[in-house]
């Protein structure tokens, strides 16, 4: 590669550009045109009417209804199914929930006798620091054992266990599903296909929108709860066993086949075993999104911290809810470590043996506690009278900021509402359908063709038939806004800690604490200091969607080639130079990743802030939950994960035909 190539790709060509110009024309033109026609144009290009809709959420209503009611397969009833299913379900989650939480019980309810105590306390943070020294050595033990303590003196254990027995369940059973379906997937190109849309729309619609079937299916409690959090974990698991198995080396398979193995054994003893490390990368996943289902599963019956933290939003006590939502991370870190060290360190733990015995010490461990438990209470239960509680210092600082910073906080929120919020939001609201689809077509094909300009029109108009345009463009403008900031804030930061490895030590930590933060948990704090509305859900989006902004632009910049750097260096570039013209361009597709991510966390936020007081798609999904409507809540979030599959392809093509466009200068 000459240094000319080298100089054509950082000052990359005026091809390059034309995203941008492209946006800003697009933009430019909306505006002109919904300024001069905004008297003459005829309602139905602002929304169709009644009459002109396909009627999709009533037909989803009436299927569902029918279901409940009238399905039958003979000897019994579709309702007797679903309800079935429930019961046998319930078997595993009440074992677990009766070893770590209630104790084995005679009745149920608040008639409920305790037969038996439940595992005590000490046993389980044992149990916990002896599998992280183990899995990780003293490091994780500690890190593993602490974490579990510190749910026991701040008082949390209760409402841990109730959390941990339905992640012990619904993780395997989610692990299982993921599994099975990837190997299908794996073994047959046509499986693959067909579930490959299925698994987009798993991922962007949101949760709230198939809680109400699932509500509908198998009624309120733990177990609809537990069947919610499995369907949320599910997809990664399927796409990280289709993506591992494609990637067993292909002398692995050659050798199963020379060996004389039937397509089971081949499956079974061959691939999977071969594919172990990116599977247990999987299972990390689907614990870690267990835990980030907790909350909403709360509100069809999962109790537990999720309850704990919705409940404090309800009664906007921020102590409370902080807590809670504290928590949940720490069960999510401990959980996380664990199953990473599992992951890392299998095959030396297989080598080195020893491994029944360890847990045969451990079970031992686990029976003497539990009977001295019996005799000596301190054992089974941590003392209340050592308990901590850092909520009274929580709502006292809230109370105090309030107080002495209500007036700034107060014009800040002002400010941004009247010159950023409210006008973007009157801009979008006046565009017409027509144009909107036609812009996005025309976006499409100039970055991939015919087949993105037909998808992007054709999502577009679904949620115009549907009557959602006007709850799709207030989403489409807070979603933009919160990107938008979250970008400014994100990328120049994850750009200055790719730059700095000592910056990045101290970002890292904290931007994984605010990805295993509890969605909810953000509105808490802002509500409390900005009460309700469209600033307050910008707020927490952000807060929330900020994450993948500074990780995604950090990694891009450090993956420029040394070798251009060197190059910039030697023909005289300044540091800023070689910045701006050979690094932010090699690393734009990354970055645009980043973005793309940021959308799509953002989408997930803005269902949640729906309880803040927003009027978008989120609002009209939430309402169906509270109204128990399946069919008004599924098309509410069709048209969410509509916007989000639109936004991720037209993303994802734009970084590609960058990165095309870089690879041709490179090798050019």
């Amino acid at each position: 590669m000459t240094l000319a190539a080298v100089d054509s790709s950082a000052s990359a060509g005026d091809e390059r550009l034309n995203p941008a110009l492209v946006a800003v024309g697009v933009i430019a033109a909306l505006a002109v045109l919904s300024f001069i026609f905004k008297e003459n144009l005829p309602s139905w290009m602002r929304e169709l009417p009644p009459a002109w809709r396909i009627g999709l959420d009533t037909a989803i209503s009436a299927a569902m209804k029918w279901l409940i009611e009238e399905a039958s397969f003979g000897l019994f009833t579709f309702k007797e199914l679903t309800r079935s299913i429930a019961d046998l379900l319930n078997v595993p989650l009440d074992f677990a929930t009766s070893i770590l939480a209630t104790g084995l019980r005679d009745g149920r309810g608040s008639t409920a006798v305790q037969i038996a105590p439940p595992m005590p306390w000490l046993a389980v943070v044992g149990c916990v620091a002896a599998l992280g020294y183990r899995f990780g050595g003293a490091r994780l033990a500690l890190i593993a054992g602490g974490a579990f303590l510190y749910l026991a003196v701040f008082g949390q254990w209760a409402s841990a266990m109730l959390t941990l027995s339905s992640i012990v369940v619904a993780a395997p059973l989610g692990i299982a599903g993921g599994l099975l379906l990837g190997i299908g997937g794996y073994k047959s190109s046509l499986f693959k296909k067909l579930i490959t849309p299925i698994l987009d729309l798993m991922q962007t619609v949101p949760t709230f929108a198939y809680l109400v079937p699932i509500l509908f299916l198998f009624g309120f409690g733990p177990v609809a709860a537990m069947i919610a959090t499995m369907i949320y974990a599910l997809p990664p698991m399927v796409r990280v066993t289709m993506t591992a198995l494609e990637s067993v080396p292909r002398e692995i398979v050659e050798y199963g086949t020379m060996a004389g193995t039937t397509p089971r054994q081949m499956i079974v003893k061959v691939m999977l075993p071969a594919a172990r490390p990116q599977l247990l990368v999987g299972v990390n996943q689907v614990i870690m999104l267990s835990l980030n289902m907790v909350i909403i599963a709360s509100m069809i019956g999962a109790g537990g911290l999720g309850f704990d933290v919705l409940s404090s939003l309800r009664r906007l006590d921020i102590g409370r809810g902080l807590e809670a939502g504290i928590a949940i991370v720490v069960l999510a870190i401990a959980l996380d470590r664990l199953s990473q060290a599992y992951a890392e360190g299998a095959r030396v733990r297989e080598a080195k043996g020893g491994g029944r015995r360890y847990f045969l010490a451990l079970a031992g461990f686990v029976a003497v506690t539990y009977l001295l438990g019996l005799v000596l209470p301190f054992v089974a239960t941590y003392p209340p009278e050592l308990q901590l509680s850092t909520a009274p210092w929580w709502s006292d600082a809230v109370k105090w900021i309030n107080i002495n910073f209500f007036d700034v906080f107060d014009a800040v929120k002002t400010f941004v509402l009247l010159n950023i919020l409210l006008p973007v939001k009157r801009f979008m609201l006046a565009q017409p359908w027509p144009l909107v689809v036609a812009a996005l077509a025309y976006t499409g094909w100039w970055l991939g063709g015919l087949r993105l300009a037909a998808l992007a029109a054709g999502l577009s108009l679904f949620i115009v038939v549907n009557g959602q345009w006007e709850y799709a463009m207030i989403t489409i403008y807070l979603c933009a806004i919160s990107v938008l900031f979250a970008s400014l804030i994100g990328i120049p930061l994850g750009i200055y800690a790719g730059l700095n490895p000592r910056a990045w030590r101290v970002v890292e930590p904290i931007m994984d604490t605010l990805q295993t933060l509890p969605s909810f948990v953000y509105l808490i704090p802002a509500v409390m200091l900005f009460r309700v509305g469209d600033f307050t859900a910008m707020l927490a989006i952000v807060l929330y969607a900020l994450a993948p902004a500074v990780r995604y632009s950090a990694h891009g910049i450090r993956q420029v080639p040394p070798i251009l750097t060197e190059a910039g260096v030697a023909m005289g570039c300044t540091p800023g130079q070689i910045l701006r013209r050979i690094r932010l361009p090699v690393a734009l597709p990354t970055i645009l990743l980043g973005i793309n991510q940021t959308v799509m966390l953002a989408l997930s936020m803005l269902v949640i802030t729906a309880l803040v007081g927003t009027r978008d798609l989120g609002q009209q999904v939430y309402m169906a939950l509270t109204k128990a409507d399946v069919g008004k809540g599924l098309v509410a979030g069709l048209c969410v994960a509509a916007i989000a599959i639109t936004a991720d392809r037209l993303i994802g093509a734009a970084a590609r035909r960058i990165a095309a466009q870089q690879s041709g200068v490179t090798h050019g």
